[in-house]
């Protein structure tokens, strides 16, 4: 019986930002154009994809809700079995590898089998998306604190469930990852824990990107009008009465994922 070699590369985890491939980092830039190996998910922009060498190993590992996915011990193993053969592997994660993004898994991962890593942060999503419908996630009128939180939990974490009637006593405002699926209950949650219906409340989907929409609300009524207008993941919530500053002319014009990247 031989033993697994070991491994000769380091693997970077890098934030590919929210979607406008202008928000990559010039770190991730760089690393993108010498990488010898990839491993990316489902809402890396095509743009970022295209800076990546011609003789680059690719591997797709997406996660979506209602679709076929990659189990995450098999991305593991996949980051481990690619630092024996390459220099140099970058695991290009949607927004930022540390937010919601499993990184910190695959870093505890790929540390205890003997792999280097580096983080190397990108652009959140919780901050870009709302930035591109000119909503401030923090404002000196809006109250101190921001809470960011997913909507969409594993069942088998240590700690089930959101306190979500804890939150709406003890956050000014909310962004919410992932929480479309559940949005009816959250919203009831919350109001159960004290918010008033006529919260200022608003989603946006597909931030950053073309075909990004988004809708303003209250929360009594904003899963019934998410419904009604059909909107769908990804998307960003928003609660609270930072919504209240929403400037509309500063807002970023969308981009075009498919883009090439001018540098």
């Amino acid at each position: 019986m031989t033993d697994k070699p070991a491994a000769i590369g380091k693997v970077y985890l890098v934030g590919a930002g929210p979607g406008d491939p202008e928000l990559l980092t010039l770190k991730a830039h760089r690393l993108l154009r010498q990488c010898d190996a990839l491993v990316y998910d489902s809402l890396v922009p095509k743009a970022l994809l295209d800076l990546v060498p011609e003789r680059c190993e690719r591997h797709f590992v997406g996660k979506r809700r209602g679709h076929h996915s990659v189990p995450q011990p098999s991305t593991n193993a996949v980051l481990v079995e690619l630092a024996t053969r390459h220099r140099l592997i970058v695991r290009l994660k949607g927004g930022d590898p540390f937010l919601f993004g499993r990184g910190g898994e695959e870093a505890a991962h790929l540390v205890n089998h003997g792999v280097a890593v580096e983080v190397v942060p990108g652009v959140t999503a919780g901050i870009a998306a709302p930035a591109y419908a000119g909503i401030p996630v923090t404002h000196r009128r809006a109250g101190s604190s921001v809470t960011f939180v997913t909507g969409h939990e594993e069942i088998d974490k240590r700690r089930p469930g959101v306190d979500w009637q804890g939150l709406a006593r003890s956050s000014d405002g909310l962004v919410i990852y992932m929480g479309l699926h559940n949005l009816r209950r959250i919203c009831d949650e919350l109001m159960a824990g004290g918010l008033a219906a006529q919260t200022p409340a608003a989603v946006v989907q597909q931030g950053t990107v073309r075909g990004q929409r988004q809708l303003v609300s209250e929360l009594g009524t904003l899963a019934d009008q998410v419904e009604a207008q059909a909107f769908a993941s990804p998307s960003i919530v928003v609660i609270g009465t930072v919504v209240n500053e929403r400037v509309e002319s500063c807002a970023p014009e969308p981009a075009d994922a498919e883009m090439p990247i001018p540098f």
